[in-house]
């Protein structure tokens, strides 16, 4: 089989050329026994292709058959190259055209391009005899003329290549005939040119030489060994000149494929016949057996449609003393339906993302059907439960589609199912799964799994306290659907939300950065963002309402009688009040809300506890019974206010009161001590009323005076409420039933002495009957005492009747 390198190069270069046969098929001719790496074209020059983006195309070479391993595309240069030595008889036989059929595949968009390569025979095999030596028997009575018929040689080559021409070695008795059939067989026979002579010489040995018509020739040769015999007249005859026979590939062993019959009309060993092949392909002689005395050829191998549709073979037919004669045998290969269509995944874009419109091309699938006719006819398909589906394509293309919106969150990985059925009878069907996966694309914001979120904390709150958590969740895949955590940029109480909140951004925990006051406001909003990985990034919002629970941390704050430092007040109570007359009233608030803020008022301490009495819940100080002569004139009572709150917190003030009808009959102020705190206090108060009490009763001669002159008798008693100022109230109290607040309007009269600038004289009209009446409230302080009263000439000013004092503790 091997040749020189320099002449297949030669020869390379003489014959390699291509034939466009359209815009879309190629042909090429090369000689066999190539070497690997030869370059048999360029197949993207001759197609108009752009070298650079085959790659990126994919391309490649397709074949239905295993001839791809004999070629192969450079995708770097375009060439379309040798892979493997091409032996054209082993893969094309004796047939006339050895095509080798090739498809070039590119994607983006699906493009086909069917490549032909033919096979050119090259002068690479010798003639060869069926056997190396030819046995003739002739009787030696044979007339000159006679003719005795030898096998042919035969060439695996074709064509110019095959064998030309026979010469016969120079010998006594033969010449050499060559004569062509028909059918392009040549007869060889040897003419006896003169007479044996058996008693002369038995036997005789001469050569016959076959050779080719190739560059350079080749040759074979047989030895013809010639034995003398008696007389042998006729030779066999077949009874067919050609033998026909038509066999389904599927035929069992030992099946009888044909019977030739051939007769001799001599008689004895002289009609003997035997059969032997004459001349059979290699891969003949592995299929089928001659029986050489009954002429039955049988098949011994399996049979392949699909690798060889027909065998053609010669048989001789020979009888005893060597005379024979021969026949060709044709046999025909039925297909049968044996071969299942084989599925290819030529192409997969594999992950798929999910955002690919319908009808998008994910693949490229070949079906190939190794039978023919309707055999061969393939239908496929895919299950009916996955949005994708084969449309026809180019021949045995199809392309793989989508045929509606892909879901990863929904569906991350298809199983789909090819399945592809032939029209044979029975149908054979193959199927092959194809794993497809969905690639995740940022197509899903974060969720929160509450509307909005509720978190309650009380006041006084340890900073770094966890108040509530928020959560999120993202479908998407990986960083997709990461989620991060933030706040919002906001306001609360007119500082950053970030100076009152922090969120963990992995886990959304939200955590107090300060300790809240519920005093200063009660509940804020914040806003948090979901955000994930994705690029780009999605966010949700939500919205965190932060609730601040009030808790008992203020103390009850009492408004009247003002708590001021060292200043103190009096009031006056008629001696003619009678039981359940108001005779003043305590005000107090709570900074605190709801039961904390729920305060009740108690006397803890009084002059004489049976007098007074105290509204639980409205702090109304009233008479328990009423005045008597025996009462005395100074009463000191201590008030605690309480709210309602766990634990409780409480505060104090001392009021005093002084029982008189009038400022006249108080006959002088002596100390008036309310608390040892303020005795001191007390001291300088009655120095300085003792000091201005000459003065008195001047001043309550001239108050009567005006009166009368106006006739107008002053009242000295009143029926109305105690009158409390309102600016003892602070901002941003209400006046509220059941808080200890006043419910009633109250006016006032103001009256000043000459030489006073602080004291304060206020006279009530009466608006209640069950009030007590009194004269005069005075609001002084110690140190304006000393300061007024200091010089007792100097200011004949009225002593104050009635004093308060208020604390406040918890």
């Amino acid at each position: 089989m091997g040749f020189s390198g320099q002449f297949l190069l030669s020869f390379v270069c003489s014959f390699a050329f291509y034939i466009g046969l359209s815009a879309a098929d190629l042909s090429y001719s090369v000689p066999e026994e190539m070497r690997p790496g030869s370059i048999v074209g360029n197949v993207a020059k001759d197609l108009g292709l752009e070298v650079e983006k085959m790659s990126t195309r994919k391309a490649r070479i397709d074949t239905e058959n295993t001839h791809q391993r004999y070629c192969n595309l450079d995708l770097k240069t375009g060439n379309f190259i040798i892979r493997e030595r091409i032996d054209r008889e082993e893969l094309c036989s004796e047939k006339a055209s050895c095509l080798l059929k090739y498809e070039l595949v590119l994607e983006s968009p699906l493009e086909l391009h069917r490549i032909s390569l033919l096979v050119q025979d090259v002068n690479d095999n010798f003639p060869i005899f069926p056997k190396d030596t030819i046995k003739l028997e002739i009787q030696e009575s044979a007339v000159k003329g006679a003719r005795y018929r030898v096998n042919e040689a035969h060439d695996a080559d074709l064509g110019q290549n095959t064998v030309k021409q026979y010469t016969l070695q120079r010998n006594d008795h033969f010449v050499l005939s060559v004569r062509e059939d028909a059918d392009g067989s040549k007869n060889i026979e040897l003419v006896l040119d003169k007479e044996l002579d058996r008693e002369k010489k038995r036997e005789m040995n001469f050569a016959l030489i076959a050779v080719d018509g190739g560059n350079p020739q080749r040759s074979g040769t047989a030895n013809i060994h010639v034995t003398v015999l008696d007389a042998n007249d006729n030779a066999p005859v077949f009874d067919q000149a050609v033998y026909k026979a038509s066999l389904s590939e599927n035929v069992p062993a030992e099946t009888v494929a044909v019977v030739v019959r051939a007769t001799d009309a001599d008689e004895g060993v002289n009609g003997e016949v035997t059969y032997e092949f004459s001349r059979i392909p290699e891969r003949a002689k592995k299929i089928f057996y001659l029986n050489n005395t009954t002429g039955e050829i049988k098949v011994i191998g399996s049979l392949d449609f699909e690798s060889n549709s027909k065998y053609e073979m010669r048989i001789d037919a020979k009888d005893g003393y060597g005379l024979s004669s021969d026949s060709k045998v044709i046999i025909d290969i039925t297909d049968v339906n044996d071969n299942s269509p084989v599925i290819y995944v030529k192409s997969l874009t594999n992950p798929v993302t999910e955002s690919v419109s319908p009808g998008t091309e994910v693949g490229i699938i070949n079906v190939q059907d190794r039978d023919s006719g309707i055999n061969g006819q393939v239908h496929c398909s895919v299950q009916q439960n996955v949005p994708f589906k084969l449309v026809p394509s180019i021949k045995n293309y199809y392309s793989l589609v989508t045929t509606g919106q892909l879901d990863r969150e929904l569906v991350s990985d298809y199983n789909i199912t090819i399945t592809a059925t032939d029209e044979g009878s029975p149908p054979l069907s193959s199927s092959k799964t194809v794993h497809l996966s969905v690639a995740d694309i940022n197509d899903n914001p974060p969720v929160f799994e509450e509307q909005s979120y509720n978190a309650y904390v009380s006041e006084n709150n340890k900073p770094g306290s966890t108040l509530c958590s928020v959560s999120a969740r993202d479908p998407d895949w990986r960083q997709n659907g990461t989620v991060i955590y933030s706040l919002l940029p906001g306001e609360v109480n007119g500082a950053s939300v970030s100076s009152y909140l922090s969120v963990n951004g992995d886990t959304g925990v939200i955590h107090a950065v300060r300790s809240f006051d519920y005093e200063q406001f009660r509940s804020f909003k914040v806003h948090v963002m979901a955000r994930d990985n994705g690029s780009p990034p999605l966010s949700s919002n939500v919205t965190v309402s932060v609730f601040i629970s009030d808790v008992n941390d203020n103390s009850p704050q009492i408004l009247y009688p003002a708590p001021e430092g060292s200043s103190f007040m009096t009031e006056l109570v008629p001696k003619a009040a009678h039981g359940g007359s108001l005779v003043s009233k305590v005000i107090a608030v709570d900074a605190d809300s709801g039961q904390n803020a729920w305060l009740s008022y108690h006397i803890v301490k009084a002059t004489d506890p049976g007098l007074f009495t105290i509204g639980l819940h409205s702090g109304e100080i009233r008479t328990q019974r009423d005045i008597s002569e025996s009462d005395s004139m100074k009463q000191n009572l201590i008030v605690a206010v309480k709210d309602n709150g766990q634990p409780s917190l409480s505060a104090t003030c001392a009021m005093y009161l002084l029982i008189s009808d009038n400022l006249a009959e108080v006959p002088e102020l002596k100390d008036i001590s309310y608390d040892e705190k303020n005795s001191k206090l007390t001291s300088y108060l009655i120095i300085a009323l003792v000091s201005v009490s000459t003065f008195f009763l001047t001043f309550i001669i001239i108050i009567l005076g005006v009166r009368f002159c106006r006739r107008r008798k002053p009242r000295l008693l009143f029926d109305g409420a105690v009158a409390i100022p309102g600016a003892y109230l602070p901002p941003n109290y209400a006046d509220v039933d059941g808080t200890g607040t006043l419910r009633s309007a109250y006016n006032y009269d103001a009256y000043l002495t000459t030489g006073s600038r602080t004291s304060d004289f206020k006279f009530v009209s009466s608006y209640n009957d069950n009030t007590l009446p009194a004269d005069q409230t005075l609001k002084k302080s110690p140190t304006e005492f000393v300061d007024v009263f200091g010089d007792i000439d100097a200011s004949p000013e009225i002593p104050t009747p009635l004093q308060y004092h208020c604390t406040s503790h918890a």
